[in-house]
């Protein structure tokens, strides 16, 4: 969440880079209880204060032989006092942060305001492919190859599931594989977590509570909200609560990991007919890039993991182009954030592979993640990165339409070949 004394400070300027992303907010309301949460706190201090004089003078008072009876009474009644105060500013606790949750995170400076009409392209690698002869669309292909079997995966989990097999699960893993290696290669320390996470990694990611109806929640009747876990939607959410409630020594900054797990997605809404296939779906996989950074590193750190991601897809030999979002198309949690987007030839459009972001101290604030500076006496908040690295359900659906023959075959990138017997070409086996 955003810092409080941001709003305290300057509660016009907060609402206006809010608007930047479309988020129309009146603090007054909000300031008006927290400047009363802040004299009902210095009328609790100032009575507890009374009181323990009180308790420190009773001893004395027995000594010298004064009736204390009505000393009690009166300690009961501030007790009560304190009690009911205690518990007024419980609620307005519970308020405040109740509104400061729902705030979305402050876009930085330099990202324009407005939607995706807004969005920049900042790099453009390679050229669009073009065809001699009359290009397929990827679920002809990988179907004609034997790739993905799309009807059994809708048998065994209905519409927006796939099954992968043959040649199309080992592209899969070698796609991963790729991805692992790279990662390694860099220094970054490879995760395998949970899957079903607790409802707190929701709410640290900052999911939870505005998006917490688009995962998939696990039943439980007996749950305050019905629910206690949910299977991740992204490694983020679990990779950003890996140091909640810790404090980080500054000399092990920036921490550095990443995280394979398949991804599982409500995805509401209709699919658009262009996105048949593997363009949207419920589950599919992915590799994610997260970092722990200081402040003052946290710029450098996203343009590692934008280079990084655009670094995968060019050692693939596909084209894309990396786009700076406007504040609107960033998500909620998210200071600034850059697309890898990648050319599909049958919908004459490029797609999303990779979101690299800032969230700056946002999650960190949720998640209480602090580190200390080297002077060993002031803490301050950490800031937290994430970008995919990568998704491959549009990249093997990008790799089959780029790279097609007229044959019906397609050319296996060669950075793949070793995870796939070295071939260079997958054929139709009909």
């Amino acid at each position: 969440m955003i810092d409080i004394n941001m709003i305290r400070n300057d509660p016009e300027g907060v609402a206006a880079k809010l608007a930047k992303k479309g988020f129309v907010v009146d603090f007054s309301d909000f300031l008006h209880s927290d400047r009363e949460r802040r004299d009902r706190i210095g009328a609790v201090e100032a009575l507890k204060a009374s009181r323990n004089k009180v308790s420190a003078d009773i001893p004395g008072m027995k000594k010298e032989g004064q009736d204390v009876s009505s000393v009690f009474v009166r300690m009961k009644e501030i007790s009560e006092q304190i009690r009911i105060m205690d518990e007024q500013l419980a609620e307005i606790d519970r308020a405040q942060n109740d509104f400061l949750s729902g705030i979305p995170n402050l876009p930085a400076d330099d990202v324009v305001a407005g939607g995706k009409d807004k969005n920049v392209v900042v790099d453009v690698s390679g050229s669009k492919p073009t065809f001699s002869f009359t290009p397929k669309h990827h679920v002809d292909l990988v179907e004609s190859l034997g790739m993905i079997d799309y009807t059994r995966g809708a048998k065994l989990s209905g519409n927006g599931f796939w099954m992968y097999r043959k040649d199309g699960a080992l592209m899969e893993w070698a796609l991963l594989s790729y991805f692992i290696e790279t990662h390694l290669r860099d220094g970054y320390e490879f995760i395998l977590p949970p899957h079903m996470l607790g409802s707190a990694c929701g709410y640290t990611a900052g999911q939870f509570p505005k998006f917490k109806d688009e995962v998939y929640q696990i039943l439980d009747r007996e749950a305050p909200e019905g629910f206690t876990h949910f299977m991740l939607p992204t490694a983020e959410t679990a990779l950003v609560n890996l140091h909640r409630d810790e404090i980080l020594d500054e000399a092990d900054l920036p921490l550095k990991y990443f995280a394979y797990t398949p991804c599982y997605r409500k995805e509401a809404g209709s699919y658009r007919a262009e996105e048949r296939g593997m363009i949207r779906g419920h589950q599919f996989n992915k590799i994610e890039m997260f970092q722990y950074t200081r402040p003052e590193d946290s710029e450098n750190a996203l343009q590692e993991l934008v280079g990084k991601a655009a670094e995968l897809v060019a050692g693939l030999g596909l084209h894309y182009r990396v786009s700076k979002l406007a504040a609107a198309d960033c998500s909620a949690a998210m200071m600034k954030t850059y697309d890898i987007e990648i050319w599909i030839p049958s919908m004459n459009d490029y797609k999303e592979v990779s979101s690299a972001s800032n969230a700056g101290d946002y999650q960190a604030r949720r998640g209480n993640m602090k580190f200390r500076r080297k002077d060993g006496k002031s803490t301050e908040f950490v800031h937290t990165l994430n970008a995919s690295g990568l998704a491959t359900s549009r990249i093997l659906p990008a790799i089959v339409e780029q790279y097609q023959q007229e044959d019906g075959s397609v050319m296996i990138p060669e950075v793949l070949r070793k995870w796939m017997g070295g071939r260079e070409r997958i054929e139709s086996k009909s």
